[in-house]
């Protein structure tokens, strides 16, 4: 049976409507377009229902009959989500007071999407969090009620099941996945305590002992919290919003890593400035880092906080897998001109780099074959429109919003793992009528005083490092973990003595410890030889060092900073030699 093929929905000031995907990329004709100006729309978690606001009323269809399921006459709400088995369609409206109505209504309500009935109704007066966090398999329901985690179960919102008692809880994250659920939740510090992130188990809360991990630290003002699809490990973005040191404008993040097992730490990055993107892959092993300041980093790591691979630097500030987790792309949106960088993460090698200029949203198509990219507004209110590409590089589609019009927002439907199978990797670009759009290299702004001089490095503003595997002398070198090279090392050690032992006709007789015998001397001069002999060990472990950048290892700034000192070095043990 092939698979289906994932609707893409369309909202802006002309209405919404649901376009079909690749290869017709044509408006869906089983959709009756709505003219009304939309407020929001959403998909169900399994891309079964569709569902808008537009000022008027709440509707709900089926996708992609556009079969109406259930309207509800609710004309100020402005935000609404299904839950994950589509048994409620939680709503939202702004919460106001009048002299006349002082106790506004509740504006979150919860509505049973069989039977259109209202199920439970609760005052949340910030859109921030509004919607409650439901389990998979809608076991749990939790919501953040000033500052205390309320958990519900099995949709009866009438009574609080549990509570999670902190002591002021200001954000948590449930995990996916089956029973049994997990949840993280974070505790600001205060008056000289440190912040801190506990993993829980529901429903273990009490007693000291009922956290599965605890990590606290210092330097936030908010954080961001990453569960893995397995449940197994969250990730967690601590963020100030003022750096005291002066460094940045916006603020210092740090990155850490909790797990379930009781493991935590903090992730090393190796270049110093904002952290602006962390992502999982959808095995739950390795994650990827956009960080350091422009041009940005990008590595990979392991559930050992360990470097797997680095790519370099590059004017990029988000990361997005694929759906099946063998695509990477690397992307420069917002204030960055728009250049992608597609990677295959298995063999680690590029794919393609297109450029989408002025882009303000990039999502991946559930097939793990397309991408779309959009402007929109209000972060753009000119070049308004959305694109649709195959990863390697190639515009499938391409929509203009007319001059007089605007885009608000555009979202792929979603399917349930597994409904599209796993493709290899294609490197050479799909035929298209709009061709691709290959990011060509731009020229830097030069002084008018060294344009007709060659380049050199000290006219340049940065030096731009390559990928871990196109660096010079790495070319046809297989990547090897930092433990496959001490275990290396270790079997090459055991074959150099075993060697030795079988050269030996005899085995050496056992005799008295020689007395130490002072070093010999080079120039007679005590001071001068204990000087020479230092050098010789500084250039020794630069030695060492290189042999280890060549294996792969990421260098901290310290360790090229000695690198760097090696020429000098050798000067001075010269100069000693001889004299001088």
């Amino acid at each position: 049976m092939a698979p289906p093929i994932p609707h893409l929905a369309v909202r802006g000031s002309d209405g919404t409507s649901l376009l079909c995907g690749p290869p017709s990329c044509q408006e869906s004709s089983e959709f009756n377009r709505d003219e009304l100006q939309g407020k929001h729309m959403v998909f169900s978690s399994d891309g079964s229902l569709f569902g808008w606001c537009n000022g008027t009323e709440v509707r709900v269809v089926k996708v992609p009959s556009g079969e109406l399921v259930k309207s509800f006459d609710l004309p100020k709400v402005t935000a609404l989500q299904f839950s994950p088995l589509n048994n409620i369609l939680a709503t939202w409206q702004h919460y106001t007071k009048t002299q006349d109505n002082p106790q506004e209504d509740p504006n979150l309500q919860l509505w049973n999407l069989q039977t259109g009935s209202l199920v439970k109704a609760f005052y949340q007066k910030k859109i921030t969090g509004w919607c409650p966090s439901w389990a998979d398999d809608e076991n749990i329901a939790v919501r953040n009620v000033n500052n205390e985690l309320h958990f519900f179960e099995n949709n009866k919102f009438e009574t609080i099941a549990n509570k999670l008692h902190l002591q002021k809880v200001s954000e948590f994250a449930l995990a996916s996945g089956p029973q049994p659920n997990k949840i993280a939740a974070y505790v600001p510090g205060n008056k000289g305590c440190p912040s801190f992130v506990r993993l829980y188990q529901y429903p273990n809360f009490g007693g000291p002992t009922a956290a599965l991990a605890n990590k606290s630290f210092f330097k936030a003002d908010k954080v961001t919290m990453l569960w893995n699809t397995k449940a197994t490990a969250v990730l967690v973005t601590a963020s100030t919003d003022v750096d005291k040191t002066g460094a940045s404008y916006y603020g210092q993040q740090t990155l850490h890593y909790v797990a379930t097992n009781g493991e935590s730490a903090i992730v090393q990055l190796p270049k110093n400035g904002p952290i602006y993107d962390v992502c999982w892959s959808p095995n739950s092993t390795e994650f990827c880092v956009v960080y350091g300041f422009m041009p940005a980093k990008a590595t990979i790591f392991n559930h050992k906080c360990e470097s797997v691979f680095d790519f370099g630097t590059g004017p990029r500030n988000l990361a997005f897998y694929s759906p099946h987790g063998h695509i990477l792309v690397l992307a420069g949106f917002g204030t960055l001109r728009g250049q992608m960088e597609v990677w295959d993460v298995k063999k680690y090698k590029q794919v393609s780099k297109p450029q989408a200029e002025d882009t303000t949203h990039f999502a991946w198509c559930p097939d793990g074959e397309h991408v779309m990219t959009a402007t929109c507004s209000p972060r753009l209110r000119v070049s308004n429109g959305y694109k649709i590409w195959h990863y390697t590089g190639t515009v499938l589609y391409k929509h203009e919003t007319p001059a007089n019009k605007e885009l608000w927002e555009v979202l792929w439907q979603p399917f349930p793992t597994g409904t599209f199978p796993e493709k290899p990797v294609k490197y050479q670009a799909m035929p298209s009528e709009l061709g691709s759009t290959e990011a060509k290299p731009a020229q830097a702004y030069r002084p008018p005083a060294l344009r007709n001089k060659p380049l050199t490095a000290s006219s340049k503003l940065h030096e731009v490092e390559p990928a871990q595997n196109m660096k010079p002398g790495a070319a046809g070198e297989k990547q090897v973990s930092k433990e496959a090279l001490k275990k290396q090392k270790r079997r090459e050690a055991k074959k150099a003595a075993k060697q030795d032992g079988k050269s030996d006709e005899a085995p050496p007789p056992v005799l008295d410890p020689a007395p130490s015998v002072p070093a010999p001397e080079i120039t007679g001069d005590p001071e001068i030889d204990k000087k020479i002999r230092n050098l010789k060990k500084k250039l020794k472990a630069i030695d060492e060092l290189k042999e280890q950048q060549v294996a792969g290892k990421v260098m901290q700034k310290n360790q090229l900073e000695k690198m760097q000192k090696e020429a000098q070095l050798l000067k001075e043990l010269d100069d000693l030699e001889l004299g001088v």
